[in-house]
């Protein structure tokens, strides 16, 4: 028997890193979006810090809240999977025997040896083989509700913050230009981490996020100026 070393690949860190980086990025994003809208309707320190915690809490809850529906969504459809997939296993063996020798023909394997590693597969533990091989489950994708909805509300908190202590250091006419653009310097800084770890492009990761950062900071200060010309 070979013993190998255990790889990891970067698709092993896509369901943590797809949660806190969401979490992040709408942290800072919309709490920045939030300030630079109230200041630019000429509110007082006290409403713009008000409104920049309150977006920062309900943002959060509603992250947790969110993550928590959807994975948990996906953690029931997995399930009435492999149950329905048991059943099947139970009720014909032989039909579900030949159609994971098929699968395995289909990616390459010729008849024989399909068949005879689809016997092997089968006698080991069935419902894995056919959960990873004709259901696509893997450890990589299995739903987590509870660690997806703490991630994600624990980083929207964490990027939230950062505009907010941008309110309580900075003059009250320098808000505006110092939350944009630290969010879009913690922007880019969140993109091209995120992009590191899951080894994609750092420079599209950085210009991705910047780029809708300071999108949606553009169209709050807008809405927020006319509210405040309007008051």
């Amino acid at each position: 028997m070979y013993h190998v070393k255990t790889e990891r690949h970067y698709g092993q860190r896509t369901g943590w890193l797809r949660a806190a980086v969401l979490g992040a990025n709408d942290g800072i994003v919309s709490t920045a979006s939030l300030i630079v809208g109230v200041a630019a309707a000429e509110a007082t320190r006290g409403n713009i810090l008000i409104a920049g915690i309150a977006g920062l809490v309900a943002g959060a809850m509603s992250m947790a809240a969110g993550e928590y529906v959807s994975v948990s969504s996906q953690a029931d459809t997995d399930k009435a999977d492999l149950k329905r997939e048991t059943k099947e296993l139970q009720s014909q063996p032989e039909y579900e025997l030949n159609e994971l020798a098929s699968i395995y023909e289909k990616r390459g394997l010729d008849a024989a040896l399909a068949k005879e590693v689809a016997k092997q597969l089968t006698a080991h533990d069935a419902l894995a083989a056919h959960a990873r091989d004709e259901l696509g489950h893997s450890e990589t994708r299995d739903a987590r509700p509870i660690q997806a909805a703490l991630v994600s509300a624990v980083s929207f908190a964490v990027g939230g913050s950062l505009p907010v202590v941008v309110v309580l250091v900075v003059s009250l006419d320098r808000i505006i230009p110092v939350a944009s653009g630290s969010a879009l310097i913690f922007l880019a800084v969140l993109g091209g981490v995120a992009a590191r770890i899951g080894g994609s492009s750092i420079l599209k990761g950085i210009v991705r996020v910047s780029f809708w950062g300071a999108f949606a900071m553009g169209i709050t200060a807008a809405v927020g100026t006319m509210f405040g010309v309007a008051g």
